[in-house]
């Protein structure tokens, strides 16, 4: 039996990165986190974003993380392909309006050609904190 223990913490190790990079607002390391063809279903409207538009958002501060905190994670993998459900708390502002939210999402990731792992997909859902 192969040992993917390696791979699922480089996966996950990415996904910190890019993490890590929407809460500092470092638009260039985000998108290096970013497949080319990224999309994004937007976590209060539905709304689909593309590379371009997450990494514009980010460099002209448009959209800016106060707090984005990863509550739990798994990580399963498909060979060159893995995915993310996980669950996080954030805070910050968009276009200048304020948004705080918990959040159940999925993040889909690639590796292409042996590059490392890319973010190729995320959507994320609402959802209400526990009391």
């Amino acid at each position: 039996m192969k040992d993917t223990t390696v791979t699922v913490a480089e996966v996950e190790d990415a996904e910190d990165r890019f993490f890590g990079a929407l809460r500092t607002g470092d638009a260039p390391l985000a998108e290096q986190h970013l497949d080319a063809g990224f999309l994004l279903v937007d976590v209060s409207s539905g709304a689909v974003s593309d590379r371009a538009a997450l990494v514009a958002a980010l460099r002209d501060g448009a959209l800016v993380f106060e707090r984005l905190d990863l509550v739990e994670r798994t990580t399963r993998l498909f060979g060159e392909a893995a995915i993310v459900v996980g669950r996080t708390a954030m805070a910050g502002s968009l276009a200048g309006a304020p948004f705080a939210v918990a959040s159940r999402y999925t993040h889909v990731f690639v590796r292409r050609n042996g590059d490392g792992w890319r973010l190729a997909s995320g959507q994320g859902t609402p959802i209400a904190e526990a009391d």
